[in-house]
């Protein structure tokens, strides 16, 4: 294991942590960048809103020529990972590559055991939404995460009937996980991306972000990185 020392920080505070990543294999160019953010309920998936009222990535992250590999949507918190590399971005967002994407969700059911194993049936073949069957890997009942409150609360009454599921993805479409929860009729109240891959979001709050080391597992060979020299992006990027 090779231990990291980042500093990750928002628009208000920066702090230290150190983190632990596997030995990496191919070793990228030594000026790739790769960042973990924990995005905040609210907050754009890119760096600038045409209207301008909105939140955006440039409110948190204070780093030149990265840009977001997948998205979250605005109502959803949780990690999203940044990077300049053209090929890393893809290797992290491209479904081929069937990186693991997991997702805490706060639904509005309560199902006993012989509902969970029904609606896990379902997602694990697949449900039928407008743009093509989904399916999720695998799907379990969690306990209350614990995670920071929310700009704006689940109202308690919606809370107080609500269970938190952990569901596991491999590609990431708008709205797949909300859109296939509503399909069996779980419908969602909170959504938390916990982990991409290998990466967590462990020492961040909301609103920050760490540079990291490139994991094994994310790593790009030399000639996939040559078909992706930098990623051109209208409007997602860091300037």
């Amino acid at each position: 294991m090779l231990r990291v020392s980042v500093v990750c920080g928002s628009s208000r505070k920066a702090r230290e942590y150190t983190i632990e990543a596997g030995p990496r294999g191919d070793v990228p160019p030594a000026d790739l960048t790769l960042i973990r953010f924990y995005k905040p309920f609210g907050v754009l998936s890119q760096f600038t809103d045409p209207g301008g009222s909105r939140r955006t990535l440039g409110d948190y992250v204070d780093v030149p020529g990265v840009y977001p590999a997948g998205r979250l949507d605005r109502d959803s918190e949780g990690l999203l990972l940044l990077t300049d590399d053209g090929a890393l971005q893809a290797r992290i967002a491209h479904p081929r590559f069937k990186l693991e994407k997991v997702y805490w969700a706060q639904v509005e059911a309560q199902p006993d055991d012989a509902e969970l194993e029904r609606v896990s049936r379902a997602l694990l073949a697949g449900v039928p939404l407008k743009d093509g069957p989904a399916r999720a890997e695998r799907l379990r009942r969690l306990a209350p995460p614990g995670l920071p409150e929310r700009a704006e609360p689940v109202t308690p009454h919606r809370a107080a009937r609500s269970t938190w599921l952990e569901i596991v993805l491999t590609e990431g479409r708008n709205r797949q996980v909300r859109r296939m929860l509503a399909a069996v009729d779980m419908p969602v109240l909170r959504l938390h991306r916990s982990r991409i891959g290998p990466v967590t979001l462990d020492g961040l709050r909301p609103g920050e972000y760490g540079r990291i080391a490139v994991p094994e597992s994310l790593a790009v060979d030399p000639v996939r990185r040559s078909r992706h020299p930098r990623h051109r992006s209208a409007g997602g990027r860091r300037r």
